[in-house]
């Protein structure tokens, strides 16, 4: 399996708490879909934690070329919080991820290089309670067919490495398909003569 049939995520939502000079910082990481539920979680955590002095945040969504990043320092001087959060994801090589990285300020400043370091080691410690969990990047298809022409469809379903999701048995066979990213154009290729209809989901 190639590199852009798969990625590597967090395997579970995870939460870890460090102290450094009196501050204490939660950093958290769940993995998302899009950039909305991105933004969505970081907006859950901004309303737990909303008595909190900062809540920094980065995510990395997809592969290259097509990945999306973005952090935020969220106030604190620019470049100490959400580029090291992000650098912490990166150097991981985890995607479809979000780090929020809490601050609670104990009164004592931490001075640049030491917020880098406290939000970089928050962000690195949370990735790593999370654990590691690969995935598959999948393609879904709704086909229309015979009966006659249904088993050679599965047959190179099966080769290909997807499945059935879904089969409605009517006068003609109408199913729902899921099919790895690395063998879709076979796929498609292979069932052509077969295939009445078809329709990407």
């Amino acid at each position: 399996m190639g590199a852009l049939d798969s990625y590597t995520t967090v395997a579970t939502e995870a939460e870890v708490e460090i102290k450094i000079e009196r501050s204490v910082f939660l950093g958290w990481v769940r993995e998302v879909g899009t950039e909305e539920e991105a933004r969505s979680a970081v907006s859950e955590r901004q309303r737990l934690h909303r008595e909190a002095t900062h809540n920094c945040f980065a995510y990395r969504l997809g592969l290259p070329p097509q990945e999306i990043v973005y952090y935020s320092d969220a106030g604190e001087p620019s470049g100490t919080a959400g580029r090291p959060i992000l650098g912490a994801i990166l150097s991981s090589g985890l995607t479809n991820v979000v780090v929020v990285v809490t601050r609670y300020f104990g009164g004592k400043k931490l001075g640049k290089r030491g917020l880098i370091e406290a939000y970089s080691e928050a962000a690195r410690r949370a990735l790593e309670k999370a654990g590691r969990v690969v995935k598959t990047i999948t393609k879904q298809a709704e086909l229309v067919c015979t009966y006659s022409g249904l088993d050679r469809i599965l047959k190179f379903l099966h080769s290909c490495g997807g499945r059935v999701v879904a089969a409605d048995y009517a006068e003609e066979v109408r199913i729902t398909v899921e099919v790895p990213a690395g063998t879709w154009e076979e796929f498609c290729a292979d069932i052509g003569p077969w295939v009445k209809a078809m329709h990407v989901l």
